[in-house]
């Protein structure tokens, strides 16, 4: 039966031992519906064939790669002896049969979990001895601007200051509003069943003053503010001004640490009191609604509620919290490897790391001062 379409891809048997190809042997030809499943049977025919079989390809018009390497697979990966080839097409099975079978790398030794436990270890303790030092240095940095207050980076300091405070107000005011609504909604109906609704107001100002308030700004500001941190440093490492700045004389811990961690130093106990006002704002709000207190007898039992001691502990986190999230953002800022790569991975890192110590020293912070403020 003739082919209907030329150009696909055809196997013949004629004289009972030579195979004739025709069409085209590319990919596009060899991926039309069915062809694949012909050409396959008529190769298991040609199998069971007692004579040896005699190749002609000098008919196909077009042949690619893919083509060829169908061809050479159904040969079992060797040139068949009587084998007719257009002088066009005879570059394709040189160069496999040049290459050779392929050969796959050796698998690699498989790891025990003594050597994974090992490897683990050792990384955390560099990382643990990196951050001990970065600390260090800090400390002297600090030391040198009190020593030479006229040379300190007080523009840097305030260019940081409002890029992670001010324009924090935002994001920070949304998201504390939105928790101080919902916790109020959901203690007043607990409260209101057992009728103590006049305690939402005790409730909510420990709650946020002294727990939620700070640990909501630092997640926040870990989340945005320590990112821009690393990936601010992994960029100026990218594209090489870390090194221009040695080279300069300009150390990195004085220009680009210290003001970063003064910075939120700073910013983030401002933070922690307007994130703690917007959220008693948005508490007050759904107060009134749900339970009907007023806002100024929110206002009058608020000082009552929550003793001046919880207050000062909400600052002191702000602070550390602050102080934690620049350093870890630096110090993973300063370990990106030129490549993009590493500056996805060193950013992830770095936010989910200060995440973390955040929330761990929130807990020390709990036990230490368990006894205070109440």
């Amino acid at each position: 039966m003739p082919n209907p379409d030329s150009t696909t891809p055809v196997l013949e048997l004629s004289d009972g031992s030579l195979v004739a190809a025709r069409g085209n042997w590319q990919v596009h030809a060899l991926t039309q519906p069915g062809v694949i499943q012909t050409i396959q049977a008529k190769l298991r025919n040609f199998a069971s064939q007692s004579d040896k079989l005699r190749w002609d390809l000098s008919a196909i018009g077009t042949l690619d790669h893919i083509g060829a390497q169908f061809l050479w697979n159904a040969w079992g990966k060797q040139r068949p002896q009587q084998l007719t080839v257009a002088p066009q097409h005879r570059d394709f099975f040189r160069r496999l049969a040049d290459a050779g079978p392929l050969e796959l790398p050796p698998k690699p030794p498989r790891r025990r979990l003594f050597n994974a436990i090992y490897d683990k270890g050792s990384e955390a303790f560099g990382h643990v001895s990196g951050f001990i030092t970065l600390l260090g240095q800090l400390m002297l940095d600090f030391l040198r601007m009190l020593q030479q207050p006229h040379r300190a980076p007080w523009k840097e300091i305030s260019a940081n200051i409002y890029h992670v405070g001010y324009q924090a107000l935002g994001i920070t005011a949304l998201v504390g509003f939105l928790i101080g609504v919902v916790l109020s909604f959901l203690s007043a109906q607990q409260l209101h069943t057992f009728g103590g609704d006049i305690y939402l107001v005790n409730i909510l100002g420990m709650s946020i003053i002294r727990e939620l308030g700070p640990l909501l700004a630092a997640i926040l500001v870990a989340g945005r503010s320590g990112s821009a941190i690393t990936a601010q440093l992994g960029v100026m490492r990218v594209t090489e001004e870390l090194d221009a700045m040695l080279v300069m004389g300009l150390p990195h811990g004085f220009r680009l640490i210290l003001p970063r961690v003064l910075a939120l130093l700073v910013a983030m106990p401002l933070l922690v009191i307007w994130t703690d006002a917007i959220a008693l704002l948005g508490g007050m709000v759904a107060a009134q609604l749900q339970l009907g207190l007023s806002p100024t007898y929110f206002l009058q039992q608020l000082p009552n509620a929550v003793p001046l001691p919880n207050y000062l502990i909400g600052l002191g986190k702000g602070a550390v919290f602050g102080g934690l999230i620049a350093m870890v953002a630096c110090y993973f800022g300063l370990r990106i490897e030129p490549n993009t790569e590493s500056l996805g991975h060193g950013t992830t890192t770095s936010v989910v790391t200060a995440i973390t110590i955040v929330i761990v020293a929130d807990a020390i912070f709990a036990i230490i001062f368990s006894g205070v403020g109440f």
